[in-house]
């Protein structure tokens, strides 16, 4: 997913513990998404689960509920691809 230009996700790294930081690997960056402003990750959570998430008889708000979730227990994460420049929510490995 890009981000529009008026998204704007802001990763600090100082004072930040070494478990905290973002992993590399051949997929991407793993971006912890406590890391990212709580608006702006509602707002890419927003966007993934409607683009990925047909139609259902669930709202919106249930459906970023269930996927906060899933960062939150570890089932799923935030992967920054450096060459596209997309961001993603996948399932953790």
């Amino acid at each position: 997913m890009e981000l529009s230009k008026s998204v704007e996700v802001t990763i600090i790294h100082d004072d930040v513990s070494p478990e905290r930081q973002p992993h590399h690997d051949e997929d991407g960056i793993d971006v912890p998404w406590d890391s990212i402003n709580p608006e702006t990750l509602r707002n890419l959570i927003s966007e993934f689960v409607t683009r990925e998430w047909p139609d259902t008889e669930y709202s919106l708000d249930t459906k970023i509920d269930q996927v906060q979730k899933q960062l939150r227990t570890g089932q799923a994460k935030i992967v920054f691809d450096l060459v596209s420049k997309t961001c993603n929510i996948i399932p953790s490995r």
